[in-house]
């Protein structure tokens, strides 16, 4: 990447929808949280994990390896909060 981030963290899309609009918002508040830049990548694309729009322009389907960026070492409980929420499955994968 061609941008300056204090913490890394990679998970992968295993829900069976992949990522759409619910969790995109649920990822979306999170990053309000956060006191610098969190960016979402499938490493491709870089996205603001702050915009819903963003996040869903990745088109992160079921396998898709995403990697999770901040740019402060202060956010990093919250991009392991992050990371969570995907390897979860969003909390939809009680059907699988």
């Amino acid at each position: 990447m061609d941008f300056q981030y204090s913490v890394l963290r990679q998970t992968t899309v295993v829900n069976a929808l992949g990522m759409h609009a619910r969790p995109a918002a649920v990822i979306a508040g999170m990053a309000q949280d956060a006191g610098g830049d969190i960016w979402l990548s499938d490493g491709k694309t870089v996205v603001d994990a702050g915009s819903i729009i963003e996040i869903l322009s990745l088109c992160a389907i079921k396998g898709t390896e995403v990697s999770i960026f901040t740019e402060k070492k202060e956010d990093a409980a919250l991009a392991d909060k992050m990371k969570d929420f995907f390897d979860i499955g969003f909390g939809e994968n009680e059907n699988e």
